[in-house]
């Protein structure tokens, strides 16, 4: 079959790979939309994956070709958006609750071949079955949301929450919109690409700009979160939560990203600052979400690209232009 591959540090390319063959608890999934996310760019980068070459893809969905002899939880022809997460549920976090810091942690697309591919293999546990009405193409989106719904889990936002979001692709295209359904009395936006920044207005912010500065919250944000991993926005970022605020790390940072805080100012503030790391017990909320049309996915997806391309879509994503993009098998 044809597939991504990333071979080596900054290569990629589209190649030949052996069809893959379900074992007893597993199937193979045509994938229909496969998104690319930074994580993606990382592996690339040379980060995350244990090894190389890898199949890259974490975000996609597809319909059920082949089943294996011990599954009965979905049939060939069944259309399924799958979650990544692989956990060894032996270790102590996966034992506590906390399986998204398993000590054997991998994930479909990151440590065993994904879904940037006419077909992956998947765990019958990790198949999410999607409604009638709901486009196979479309549902890519559901691992990203999922993250977002963790995010969320994480933040527990009061009602009435004033909150900044820095970074308005993808993911902070998704934490806004579940910031205007938890609840929140107001939800701004940075973002130095104005493309993007357009977006979000036509989703409907409260505020948006190329800078915090230009926003008027003068005793700061109930809740900050940033959605880019960019070390300048963070530490930004870090200065802008109100007193008794909190600040929650959701963007994907470099390894080598630094940032200073002022230990003083945390304790007398009593600042929170936390983070959300992949999916946690929320991938089945969030394709429900999706489900009832908590995203717009004509708005949230910007470019449906041919897997031959895969690699230059890698370079418009590196590059920023677009919004979600998800390559097609």
């Amino acid at each position: 079959m044809k597939a991504a591959v990333i071979e080596s540090v900054g290569r990629a390319v589209v190649t030949e790979v052996p069809d893959p063959t379900p074992g007893p608890r597993e199937v193979v999934v045509e994938v229909a939309a496969c998104g690319l996310c930074g994580t993606d760019l990382h592996i690339l980068q040379g980060e995350f994956a244990p090894k190389l070459p890898i199949v890259p893809g974490h975000e996609f969905a597809g319909e059920v070709v082949g089943v294996g002899t011990q599954v009965t939880e979905v049939a060939v022809g069944d259309r399924v958006a799958v979650d990544p997460s692989l956990y060894c549920y032996e270790c102590r976090y996966c034992r506590t609750g906390h399986n998204n810091l398993c000590e054997r942690w991998a994930a479909i697309g990151v440590t065993t071949a994904g879904g940037a591919a006419r077909y992956a293999l998947a765990p019958v546990a990790n198949c999410v079955k999607l409604p009638e009405h709901v486009r196979t193409e479309d549902a890519a989106l559901v691992e990203p949301l999922s993250c977002a719904v963790r995010g969320y889990d994480v933040l527990q936002s009061r009602l009435g929450a004033h909150v900044l979001i820095y970074g308005s692709g993808t993911m902070g295209l998704m934490m806004l919109e579940l910031a205007k359904r938890t609840g929140a009395a107001s939800v701004d936006v940075v973002d130095v690409n104005p493309a993007r920044l357009e977006t979000a207005r036509r989703l409907g912010v409260s505020g948006s700009a190329a800078s915090a500065d230009e926003l008027d919250r003068p005793r700061g944000w109930d809740v900050v979160v940033d959605a880019t991993g960019n070390a300048a926005a963070i530490q930004d970022g870090l200065d802008r939560v109100a007193k008794a605020g909190t600040f929650l790390q959701f963007g994907v940072a470099d390894y080598a990203a630094r940032v200073t805080i002022d230990p003083y100012r945390i304790y007398n503030q009593e600042i929170t600052i936390t983070g959300s790391m992949a999916v946690l017990h929320s991938f089945e909320r969030a394709a429900e979400l999706f489900a009832n049309g908590v995203l717009d996915p004509e708005v949230f997806i910007s470019d449906r690209i041919p897997l031959e391309r895969y690699p230059q879509a890698l370079e418009q994503f590196a590059a920023g232009v677009g919004r979600k993009i998800v390559v097609v098998p």
